[in-house]
């Protein structure tokens, strides 16, 4: 590489990076492990790739800047308003536990006094760039532990913006000490104008102007930077640091209808900015020094990784929370944070800490990253190794849980179903219309809620933990149904429900025909395919439209296409016994199923639920008519849809049908029932054929309608 080439430094240090973040994607490892490690290989104790310090010390300030940024453009405060007093209670017990005892390991092994205090400080704050990522991977961002944990990350990131002004208005001070106090004190004044400009241009000023160039993407873009780096560099030249400005920055748009489209375009030039950050971060860590701190770092990191959840737990537990709650939740702060690592080297360039103590903190930071990622990833089956001994962190009743719950006592229940997300929500809402009873079983506490205001039985849980299950009454339910898409969670559902002994029904949503396949391999009565049903829908309306719809011309009679649901009132009823054409003076065109087109339906053709009826007339007659078809039953007996069902009836010993064959007894022709099996003693016959013999004591298995089995049941005894 030629001497002094930035160009070819940063091309050189980027491939690096991309080599070891691919070999991080493979071990599941955040990328902040992978840039410090890109860092250290090409810095001096490396490759000694790294001469162009300054350049990328300039590029890692502006990735700290959009960082805090971005913190700021997206605090939501009225998240820790909805979780309650447990973001507060669990923010704030865990930042001062974690920092007091911190504080006292930290003297106990020798540490200044003003060195103690920053390693303390950076062992309580915790990353939420690798939180949210990954509790979105596994789709728990929206359950209960995941809203708490967001909770009191947000907690944590108001306590480091707090660290941040602190050191930068008194850190002055401590190292000028004859005018420390005059200075502290004229940086507060300067600070309180600044907010109080801010305020000013928040309420007068920045919501016209980003509603005018948010016309333009790229200039609503390019002003968020530019704001961003301004204040920055403002709030540096009134004595505190660049960070606090660039939050102020993110906070004073984060009340525009524009933030989240801001953050979305900023997130990715962020990451990549920040690559520098951890880079330069490497590359300065003299591991001569970091290794007579190993055995510190050790003992440092198994603190952040125990001590933490269990304060978090001990917090939870206290305050009504079930100890799965408070164990996921409480792994979310196994780890120190990219925040820790800012505050460290604040401290480092104002002089308070030493390069060692840097060096500690990093490596601290690197383990506990490193563990903590695979501690959440698998946190399933490290909660189900360590559920018995953490019951001593919940209360015999965990009630800010168990009043989510409102199970109603019935004799039987229809379906429990998991999952009421988008798919689970809608199916459930047909099987109301359908008059089933369900049981809603989900992880998020609003979507509970909702279901529980209309007055529907619900559970908040994980079907993968076994707990929940004991709250189900499984004896009184014939069908669960999981609509939730996992391969994992799906399987150890069906697993669970083996362990509980249900002899009910399952089914399972599959993302694809290989999952369906594995599903009814392993068991399940029904694999629900939601993606290719509706395409096999889709592709049905478009060919439908395709064929039937005709182009549009300049005549007042208008068409307009509609769909008989399963639950609307004149499904299987003929076309004669539907009054659309003396109630609305609209008349049928066309009926599109499975892909056939019928034109000109007679009065004694029959519509099906799923048919898609092509009706012609006037605008306001279509408008009637959409109205009359799209109308649902309502009320009345949820059985009286005629269903098949399976019974077994007893053959007497005196019957007189005993000794003859299935073909001499006709049970299809007679009865409209059919004969699938024979329980003979210990012997069990399945599929009988036509000469098979009846003999008495026989126990038969039949099949048919609800109303013919019945029927069946009544004539006199076989």
């Amino acid at each position: 590489m030629p001497h002094g080439n930035t160009f070819y430094e940063i091309a050189t240090i980027l491939t690096l990076a991309t080599l070891l973040g691919y070999a991080g994607q493979k071990l599941r490892q955040p990328l902040i492990i992978m840039f410090l490690a890109s860092g250290i290989l090409a810095g001096p104790s490396g490759l000694g790739i790294i001469e162009s310090y300054e350049q990328i010390e300039l590029l890692a300030h502006i990735g700290i800047a959009l960082l805090l940024f971005i913190v700021g453009l997206k605090l939501d405060l009225n998240l820790i308003r909805t979780t309650g007093p447990v973001a507060l209670a669990t923010g704030l017990g865990q930042i001062l536990f974690t920092s007091a005892l911190g504080l006292v390991i930290a003297l106990a092994l020798g540490l200044a006094l003003v060195e103690a205090a920053y390693v303390a400080v950076a062992l309580t704050f915790s990353s939420t760039i690798i939180i949210v990522k990954l509790l979105s991977d596994k789709k728990e961002i929206d359950s209960l532990h995941g809203q708490i944990a967001l909770g009191f990350l947000i907690v944590q990131d108001i306590a480091a913006i707090l660290a941040l002004v602190a050191l930068t208005t008194f850190g002055g001070a401590m190292a000028e000490e004859s005018s420390g106090l005059v200075r502290a004190a004229l940086i507060a004044a300067k600070g309180m104008g600044l907010l109080g400009v801010i305020a000013l241009l928040m309420r007068y000023v920045l919501p016209d102007l980003i509603g005018r160039l948010a016309k333009n993407q790229e200039m609503l873009t390019l002003f968020a930077i530019a704001w961003a780096v301004f204040l920055g560099a403002g709030s540096e030249m009134l004595g505190f640091s660049k960070e606090v400005g660039a939050f102020l920055a993110g906070v004073s748009l984060a009340s525009t209808g524009y933030r989240d489209a801001i953050g979305a375009r900023l997130t990715g030039l962020r990451d990549f900015l920040l690559l520098f950050f951890f880079i330069d971060l490497g590359a300065r860590l003299d591991w001569s020094s970091v290794g007579l701190h190993l055995g510190d770092s050790v003992l440092f990191s198994l603190f952040v990784l125990i001590g933490n959840p269990l304060i978090v737990l001990i917090i939870m537990g206290a305050m009504g929370y079930r100890r799965r709650t408070g164990f996921l939740a409480g792994l979310t702060v196994a780890q120190i944070s990219e925040f820790s690592l800012i505050v460290a080297a604040l401290g480092l360039s104002l002089g308070h800490i030493t390069q060692e103590t840097m060096g500690l903190i990093t490596l601290v930071g690197v383990v506990t990253i490193f563990a903590s990622t695979y501690m959440i990833l698998y946190s399933a089956p490290l909660y189900r190794l360590l559920s018995s001994p953490l019951k001593i962190f919940e209360r015999r009743n965990p009630y800010r849980e168990t009043a989510i719950n409102s199970i109603a006592e019935t004799p039987s229940v229809d379906v429990i179903l998991v999952g009421l997300g988008n798919y689970g929500s809608g199916l459930a809402e047909y099987l109301l219309r359908r008059k089933k009873s369900i049981i809603g079983v989900d992880f998020d506490p609003v979507v509970l809620d909702r279901w529980r205001a209309r007055g529907i039985s619900v559970l908040y849980g994980d079907m993968a933990d076994p707990e929940i299950h004991e709250q189900l009454p499984l004896h009184k339910t014939h069908w669960v149904v999981s609509t939730v898409r996992g391969i994992e969670l799906n399987l150890a559902l069906l697993q669970l429900l083996k362990n509980r002994h249900y002899d009910g029904k399952l089914a399972l949503t599959a993302a694809n025909r290989e999952e369906a396949g594995l599903f009814e391999k392993a068991g399940a009565q029904v694999v629900l395919c939601p993606f290719s049903d509706a395409a096999e829908q889709a592709a049905d309306s478009l060919t439908h439209a395709m064929d039937v719809l005709p182009g549009n011309i300049d005549w007042p009679i208008a068409f307009r296409e509609t769909r008989i649901q399963s639950g609307a009132v004149f499904a299987g009823k003929t076309v004669r016994e539907i009054p659309l054409r003396s109630e609305t003076g609209a008349s049928i065109l066309a009926v599109s199923r499975a892909g056939r087109v019928h034109y000109d339906p007679g009065p004694d053709f029959q519509i099906y639920p799923g048919d898609r009826l092509v009706i012609m007339g006037h605008s306001e007659e279509l408008r009637k008519a959409e109205i009359l078809l799209g109308e649902i039953h309502t009320g009345g007996d949820g059985d009286n849809t005629d269903r098949f069902v399976l019974a077994e009836i007893s053959v007497a010993e005196d019957s007189r049908r005993a000794c003859h064959t299935l073909a001499d007894l006709n049970f299809r022709q007679k009865y409209g029932v059919t004969v699938v099996g024979i329980r003979r003693g210990e012997e069990q016959i399945s599929n009988p054929g036509p000469l098979e013999q009846v003999c008495a004591g026989d126990r038969l298995v039949v099949i048919g309608s609800s109303h013919a089995v019945e029927e069946l049941k009544q004539k006199e005894s076989l």
